[in-house]
């Protein structure tokens, strides 16, 4: 399939109809982001500091000279492969985001801060790995919105979820269950929702992520038994559309930190 047929269909696949009007609104007066999830795999020990440093110093400030953000900047703080940090950068469109690299590769700027980290000698290298996925905003939840403790560096936060799917098919019926009331929910349950992305590329495909904020814990697990009991919850989850069969194979949850320089 070319790349322009495979896109579309993705993006296809994540534009099911929104219903309430509220919503319907916000998503026709937006156009819908892109994003780059990066993970970098690190050893604990020099590795992590030298990475924070080139994430803040150097990454999102060349970034932001791209005119991409706000970046998300997060340490993995519960979930597996620890110590893992996480950027989320978005994007206009795909274009922009498969050429950052290139681009950052003529930021004279960006080559003086980020010279440490990117000529780190084999026998000391700088990460382990670095995996990225390309995902496509839904169009219900068309932008990145950072909650306002972010603008303060106020204490936060947040939960990273992917849904996999065993199929297509599957995954599609889930996208469009988040637009037939499941924005809504979360909202009424008083969450705070920062993205919410289809997966166009990367790993453990078909799959879905998003992401929640919380001030802490507390807040996490007294949020998620609101909308475990909500009662449009236990509506919309027996809905025939979405119950004939288990639609989320596996759930990967993550709980991150943001890093200093986070602008989320």
């Amino acid at each position: 399939m070319q790349r322009r047929q495979f896109i579309a269909a993705s993006l296809a696949a994540s534009g099911a109809a929104f219903t309430r009007e509220g919503f319907a609104q916000v998503a026709a007066n937006r156009t819908r982001e892109f994003y780059q999830l990066r993970r970098y795999f690190l050893q604990s020990g020099p590795q992590t500091a030298l990475t924070e440093r080139y994430i803040g110093e150097a990454l999102i400030p060349a970034l932001g000279r791209m005119r991409m953000g706000p970046v998300g900047a997060f340490q993995l703080e519960i979930g597996p492969e620890t110590p893992t940090f996480y950027v989320l950068i978005p994007g206009a469109s795909v274009e922009a985001l498969a050429e950052v690299d290139l681009r950052l590769a003529e930021d004279a700027e960006f080559l003086k801060a980020a010279d440490a980290f990117w000529n780190a000698p084999a026998t000391a290298p700088s990460f382990l790995r670095v995996e990225s996925s390309l995902l496509v905003a839904f169009e219900g939840w068309p932008r990145v919105t950072p909650p306002a403790a972010s603008a303060a560096n106020a204490k936060r936060i947040f939960q990273l979820r992917t849904y996999e799917s065993a199929s297509n098919k599957d995954h599609v019926l889930k996208v469009r269950m988040f637009h037939s009331g499941e924005f809504e929910i979360f909202q009424d349950a008083g969450f705070h929702p920062v993205f919410f992305g289809d997966t166009l590329i990367g790993p453990q495909m078909p799959n879905l992520t998003y992401m929640l904020s919380f001030t802490d814990m507390a807040e996490l697990d007294a949020k998620w038994d609101i909308f475990r009991n909500h009662p449009a919850w236990k509506k919309l989850s027996n809905d025939p559309r979405f119950s004939y069969e288990a639609i989320v194979s596996k759930i990967s949850n993550q709980i991150l930190r943001p890093l200093a320089y986070s602008q989320i």
